[in-house]
């Protein structure tokens, strides 16, 4: 004889238990903070002597509000942002929440999709190293919360890694070295952090009256980019040359042994984020990464917005150093 499944309990079941009205239970599972710890437990233990659970999905229908968060990074292949994406996910993890991913491939289009598609099924988004102009990041704002990173645009929250203090030291170390010449091959033009690294090159070479020279690398910062790369670097006369992030720079290194130049004794590379240091061959001279802290600090603060929509102009900066490996020193 087939058993007839018992009914799930109500919100309303769970209200009349707790003698408090419906919005107070949503509020008790959503928004704990708005109510007294008093009702806010008297809530929770009458939903479980019910065995009522959220419907989470039918909520989000009813209020457009969703227990989803999105995070947008321009290449899930450079080994910059693995670490970023697990220090979110598990941010997401511990807030039960559910990550949704999206990779753009350095495009703004594809970004600006991935955003307006994202929007609906959001409560909130993290947009890491965008590469969208500033009026579309507003216009998404406007829509959903939304925190950046490595992206600086005044009203919206955002965490910023201070790339640029470790290249100055960067540069003090070169200049330390004896170079006269610095190179810095740069990343995509619409990268902030690019912009930064190639602000911080300028000043430290200025106020050690150095000569400082910038190559153009691809859109796209890749090993091949790196490689094509270092025979214009050569030509400019620089004997050291810091790139835009490792993987560049790894790139960059297999170039120049490509043209038989030994690396440190007649050229040196530091690379930025820190990713591919300790593996390369010889072990590479980075900036350090901050990627683990910034994904923790972007998923707090859009947490904080979700609860509080009064929060936008928070600026919140990490800074770097310089760590010091085989390709600057023997």
């Amino acid at each position: 004889m087939e058993q007839r499944r018992k009914p799930s309990p109500t919100i309303d079941q769970v209200a009349a238990a707790a003698d408090v009205n419906r919005s107070t239970v949503s509020r008790a599972f959503t928004r704990p903070q708005m109510l007294s710890a008093e009702t806010v437990r008297r809530v929770l233990d009458a939903a479980e002597r019910l065995g009522y659970a959220p419907n989470h999905t039918a909520r989000a229908l009813s209020t457009g509000r969703h227990r989803n968060i999105a995070l947008i990074v321009p290449d899930v292949a450079n080994p910059y942002f693995p670490p970023l994406i697990r220090a979110v996910q598990r941010e997401v993890d511990k807030a039960d929440f559910c990550l949704f991913l999206g990779n753009t491939d350095e495009d703004p289009k594809q970004e600006d999709k991935l955003v307006g598609r994202f929007a609906g099924q959001v409560a909130g988004m993290i947009l890491a190293s965008s590469r969208l102009p500033e009026a579309r990041i507003r216009a998404h704002a406007a829509v959903r919360p939304i925190v950046l990173i490595n992206r600086d645009v005044a009203g919206i929250p955002r965490v910023l890694i201070d790339s640029g203090s470790g290249v100055e030291e960067a540069v003090a170390h070169l200049a330390a070295l004896g170079h006269k010449i610095i190179a810095y091959v740069t990343g995509p033009s619409t990268s902030w952090s690019n912009r930064q690294r190639l602000q911080a090159v300028r000043r430290a070479t200025e106020r050690l009256n150095l000569k400082h020279v910038t190559v153009a690398a691809t859109a796209v910062p890749s090993f091949d980019a790196g490689r094509v790369t270092a025979k214009q670097v050569l030509r400019t006369g620089a004997t050291a040359a810091i790139a835009f992030d490792d993987v560049t720079a790894h790139g960059l290194l297999a170039g120049i042994a490509d043209e038989g130049i030994d690396v440190p004794k007649r050229f040196a590379v530091v690379g930025c984020d820190d990713v591919l240091g300790a593996v390369t061959q010889p072990a590479l001279t980075s900036v350090s990464n901050r990627a683990p802290e910034a994904g923790h600090a972007a998923f707090t603060l859009l947490s904080d917005m979700l609860q509080s929509p009064a929060i936008r102009d928070v600026r919140y900066v990490l800074e770097t150093h310089l760590v010091v490996r085989d390709t600057t020193v023997r």
